[in-house]
């Protein structure tokens, strides 16, 4: 698929490089090509920059990695979405969108775009590494769009997750914030250390 990453620091950078590697055409959409700074992702194969609105043109699923409070520029600056597949990637951990309670509302209200939440709920670490050896990590994600839920499950599969769970409807949006902060709050607050990660384990009948 072609993908475009808004937002190319630690999270949208680990993710342009997994997909990449999944033979998937990646443009990198920031908000000067000529002072970009993350320079090494074009090392990636089939990766290139652009301004946000030519990544989200050419691109069939948009990723959103920046910080949340922007999300109405963004959808401005995107132009005509309609059936794109955009992944809301951000936490409103201290701002969110003037007038929404998070970028995923933002961009489903703002845009015709197929939204969903995912890739929200772990550091960045585990987006380069879900594989922990004698277990893989898993992901989650949230929205309406079953569309999107779909394209959303297999690209977390080729980013190297074991599986990515089904929250819910977008009413799960804000649920699946709020895992991300117990990620947070045990990996920084109770000095866990960024390593670790959630994997859903069922009993055997």
């Amino acid at each position: 698929m072609n993908i475009a990453i808004i937002g190319t620091g630690n999270v949208g950078g680990a993710l342009a490089t997994q997909w990449s590697k999944a033979a998937h055409t990646i443009f990198l959409g920031v908000k000067e090509v000529a002072g970009f700074k993350g320079k090494h992702l074009l090392q990636n194969p089939r990766t290139s920059v652009h301004t946000v609105a030519d990544a989200a043109q050419q691109a069939e699923v948009i990723l959103v990695a920046t910080p949340p409070q922007i999300a109405p520029q963004l959808a401005a600056q995107m132009g005509n979405v309609a059936g794109k597949v955009i992944i809301d990637a951000t936490n409103t951990v201290n701002a969110s969108p003037e007038g929404y309670p998070t970028a995923f509302h933002a961009f489903a209200a703002l845009t015709k775009a197929e939204v969903i939440k995912c890739f929200n709920t772990t550091g960045f670490e585990n987006m380069q590494r879900p594989d922990y050896g004698h277990v893989v990590l898993d992901m989650m994600m949230a929205g309406n769009s079953e569309q999107a839920k779909a394209i959303t499950s297999r690209l977390a599969q080729e980013a190297g997750f074991a599986h990515c769970y089904d929250f819910g409807k977008a009413d799960k949006v804000v649920l699946l914030e709020q895992f991300a902060l117990s990620w947070i709050n045990l990996a920084i607050f109770q000095g866990m250390g960024r390593d670790i990660g959630f994997k859903l384990v069922k009993r055997q009948t």
